[in-house]
């Protein structure tokens, strides 16, 4: 049985609605967690001669007079503590107590500090960064559908590009800030670089889609707006969703049987393509052509 995408859009469009009011609440309510890359701090991974608990590894850190600390276990017996900026004495100071506690054996893999000011203009860069990307993008779109003017503004396939985009970034962004404020999972650079990923593999499915619509409309020049854009949904729906399915599935191994250090990283690559899969499919297509129909109401 068939279901009629543009038809049905009103559903496709309050499900989004819903989607993104959830997130944007979240992110509201809970705000991001960011890690030390935009806010400025330590990153030690360290190895022991015998398996630990992040809480009590935490805690003895923390006895140690630290602050911010947030510890994650890796595979093995190697954990990442992250914490406040420290200089060297405070690290070497660290890096005694620890042995003192856990054994000689202790080892640290390695060190990182990154300065306040630092973190502020990375995170500054980042979303400036993808802000322009989405603009340039958009730009570019409708410049390559110069040549569809009817019944549709090329424009408006570059302008619902960027909207999709927000759409796609929103919705790992959300779930981000429940993890961070529930199981204290952060962005970081990682996390922009998944974003990004996620960017370009959800942009590329909606302009597979947009481009089908433009040859379609070339050919069926006496068919309903409507129609056509339903047609090209239907020619592409096959191989967006079997694309996703292949990069998900590769995701989910990721997920489960990574390091902890690859767990945020995948899970944000898997929300964000399944957000990107939705929009493309249920959101981007029937959003023109109800764009197209307010203009003739």
């Amino acid at each position: 049985m068939h279901i009629n995408i543009v038809q049905n859009r009103k559903i496709w469009f309050a499900i989004s609605g819903l989607i993104i009011a959830v997130c944007i609440g979240s992110i509201a309510a809970f705000g991001l967690k960011f890690g030390i890359d935009f806010t400025g701090g330590s990153l030690l991974e360290i190895t022991f001669p015998n398996p630990i608990v992040t809480t009590e590894l935490k805690s003895s850190v923390e006895k140690f007079g630290f602050k911010d600390v947030v510890v994650q276990s890796t595979q093995g017996n190697s954990a990442l503590i992250r914490m406040e900026s420290l200089d060297e004495e405070k690290h070497q100071s660290l890096l005694k107590s620890l042995k003192a506690q856990y054994g000689e054996a202790t080892a640290e893999q390695k060190f990182d500090s990154i300065g306040p000011v630092i973190g502020n203009e990375l995170r500054k860069t980042a979303l400036i960064g993808i802000t322009l990307i989405l603009i340039l993008i958009g730009g570019y779109v409708a410049f390559a559908f110069r040549k569809v003017t009817h019944p549709v503004s090329s424009w408006k396939f570059g302008a619902l590009i960027i909207i999709t985009a927000f759409h796609d970034v929103v919705v790992p962004l959300g779930v981000f800030a429940l993890l961070g404020r529930f199981f204290n999972w952060q962005v970081d650079t990682a996390f922009v670089a998944a974003i990004l990923t996620v960017l370009g593999y959800s942009i590329t499915d909606t302009i597979v889609v947009f481009d089908r619509t433009r040859e379609n409309l070339l050919k069926r020049l006496h068919v309903p707006f409507e129609e056509t854009v339903e047609l090209s949904i239907r020619q592409t729906i096959r191989r967006s969703i079997s694309t996703s399915m292949t990069v998900l599935l590769t995701l989910a191994a990721i997920f489960i049987f990574g390091g902890e250090t690859t767990k945020p990283f995948a899970l944000a690559l898997i929300v964000g393509i399944l957000a990107g899969t939705y929009s493309s499919i249920f959101l981007a297509s029937p959003a023109l052509v109800a764009w197209e129909m307010k203009k003739k109401s």
